[in-house]
């Protein structure tokens, strides 16, 4: 039973030393060589650019009005619809206005009157039959009447209301019948013709933007990028929102109306940031990767570098982390590169050129 026992704490050393040398021999057995990759490099660029800041707009008719009454009465005539060209001094609204023509007659008469009695008195005057203080006192009461009845014509003139200029009715609120108040909106004028975008400029970038300089415009609805002059901007800004108000004449089009939002472009400061071509930046999974050019003795050989990325234009790529200037990379030939393999590199790509877009908005995106 012992030379048993013996017998097999033996065969279990002799089977771990075997498993050992198998494991060993297993850990000394060569990598595979990897081939050479030919490939082409540049040099992380560092630029200095000014960064472009958006800021959101609406597009709104230079010209536009509310069209209300000055009197009360009752509409009779409303000769527009919602969305009617009317031409510069066009009826647009008459209103009834019987007292204030009953009163207009009422002055003109009573001005007739002492119309007479003044020339009656100043005949008399001359043959010596009336006193100057009489002859005074009905050019006074002549002047008044005058007035009373320049008066009543002017309210009777506001029952009339005609087009201040050329444009469309955008909005319509009130119909044939209804009862018209002295300030109360009837309907809405615009001139289509001239338009302009009004946009909230964050209180930094208000001292940059000056009447006359030329902007770009965005507007999304029309899929059309334009530029516009800067028109007014108002001197102080808004306590509450930090922003000052700035408007840009743009050129009307067919496809640009009232009310559409819009984006407008403006340079902020100067900023440096590096820049590589964007076939150097391989995605993998949530990651971008990129292959560093190292030297190894007279051998140069490709590492694996993370990095992360900004804006693209052009071509050319941001790199916000992951390389530093002069940095050589791999731009083509790196799809299936791994780390360490061998490189055959060849001349250096051209870099190209790359505008960072910052979009800080203080409206809806």
């Amino acid at each position: 039973m012992k030379r048993e026992k013996h017998l097999v704490g033996y065969l279990l050393m002799a089977g771990l030393v075997a498993l050992a040398g198998c494991k060993g021999g297993h850990e000394n057995k060569p990598a595979p060589k990897l081939p050479v990759a030919q490939v082409s490099m540049q040099e992380v660029m560092t630029k200095n650019v000014r960064s472009q800041i958006e800021v959101v707009g609406t597009v709104q008719a230079a010209q536009h009005a509310t069209i209300a009454p000055r009197i009360s009465g009752q509409i009779v005539e409303m000769p527009v619809v919602l969305g009617s060209q009317v031409h510069k001094g066009a009826l647009l609204v008459k209103i009834s206005a019987g007292e204030i023509s009953a009163r207009l007659l009422q002055a003109q008469a009573q001005l007739e009157q002492v119309r007479r009695n003044l020339a009656r008195e100043e005949k008399l005057q001359k043959q010596e039959a009336s006193t100057r203080e009489t002859v005074k006192s009905l050019q006074d009461q002549a002047r008044i009447a005058e007035t009373a009845q320049k008066e009543a014509q002017t309210m009777l003139e506001y029952a009339t209301i005609s087009a201040p200029f050329t444009g469309i009715v955008t909005r319509k609120i009130a119909s044939v019948g209804d009862l018209a108040s002295p300030g109360i909106a009837l309907l809405e004028l615009e001139n289509e013709k001239v338009l302009q975008v009004v946009a909230q400029v964050p209180e930094g970038l208000i001292l940059k933007v000056h009447k006359g300089d030329v902007l770009p415009v965005s507007i999304p609805a029309a899929e059309l990028t334009l530029t516009g002059e800067v028109a007014e901007v108002a001197p102080a800004a808004d306590p509450s929102s930090r922003t000052a108000s700035v408007k840009i004449n743009i050129t009307a089009g067919t496809d640009i109306r009232p009310g559409q939002f819009a984006r407008v472009t403006l340079t902020g400061s100067e900023e440096k940031f590096l820049t590589i071509n964007d076939k150097a930046v391989f995605s993998f999974g949530q990651m971008e990767r990129v292959f560093l050019i190292e030297d190894a003795g007279a051998a140069k050989i490709a590492r694996l570098r993370l990095v992360r990325t900004g804006a693209r234009y052009d071509g050319q790529v941001e790199i916000l982390a992951g390389l530093a200037p002069n940095d050589q990379v791999v731009v083509s030939g790196g799809e299936k590169l791994q780390d360490g393999q061998p490189l055959d590199v060849q001349p250096q790509a051209k870099n190209g050129s790359l505008l960072r877009a910052q979009e800080k908005e203080t409206g809806r995106p």
